[in-house]
């Protein structure tokens, strides 16, 4: 590994986050975005109102856009930070529009989405959106579990990046109403057009309003190797 990404690498175990640009080329961010253009957007997985605009099941829905998300330097990347048999478990794409007034408050992603539901100990609470089951899964599935954020704008604090806590995803379950400001610090995670975000889920999060009438594009994109329990199965698994 070149001393590049073992600084990524690096910086995913202690920070629980690394931002690394130029992944795409101009030519293959403008053929993704063509993609979802052209989509037919009265589709169930699709939802768009003033303030965000979604796809959930995002690869799985639209699966021509499945090659040109995953190049040469993506796959490289991931096969060079994690071990071998990850594959993707869930993709959604957001789009928060220039005028957009939705925030995310600080939250880790603790949930997953399955098959069906079933009462499997070491999994609930559950939830249901749009014919998907979520659930809270062990908590050592979530700490194996990394999360690519890939930008096709360039994203500032003023166009809603991402804030987190470094180091948070070390520290199991963390409520937000138990954060202790006076020994945890707020980073923004700025990301240029073509650039991505590697996360873990359990890292604490959040994002602000839109300030600047930019659009802020990104594909999310989760990843698991883990096996489930009791006859579950994820719903949007993925061997890429």
């Amino acid at each position: 590994m070149d001393n590049h990404l073992k600084k990524h690498q690096q910086e995913i175990l202690s920070d629980g986050f690394t931002v690394i640009n130029e992944i795409y080329t101009h030519a293959e961010v403008k053929c993704i975005l063509d993609v979802i253009a052209s989509a037919n957007q009265n589709n169930p997985a699709f939802r768009k109102t003033d303030d965000l605009f979604a796809i959930r099941q995002f690869l799985k829905e639209l699966p021509q856009v499945v090659p040109l998300i995953f190049n040469d330097k993506l796959k490289a990347i991931i096969n060079t930070l994690f071990p071998a048999g990850y594959f993707v478990s869930k993709s959604i794409y957001f789009d928060k529009p220039e005028l957009s007034n939705w925030f995310v408050a600080w939250h880790q992603d603790l949930t997953i989405v399955v098959d069906k539901k079933a009462d499997v100990e070491g999994y609930g609470p559950w939830t249901a959106k749009q014919n998907q089951f979520g659930v809270q899964p062990p908590l050592s599935i979530l700490q194996d579990n990394f999360t690519i954020r890939i930008h096709l704008d360039n994203t500032d604090e003023a166009n809603g990046a991402l804030k987190v806590i470094p180091g948070s995803h070390t520290k199991g379950i963390y409520r937000p109403e138990t954060i202790n400001w006076d020994i945890e610090t707020e980073t923004a995670c700025n990301v240029e057009a073509s650039g991505l975000m590697v996360m873990r889920p359990l890292l604490l999060h959040a994002s602000n309003r839109t300030t600047n009438n930019k659009k802020r594009r990104v594909v999310h994109i989760e990843f698991s190797r883990a096996d489930l329990d009791g006859g579950l199965e994820w719903d949007e698994k993925l061997v890429v």
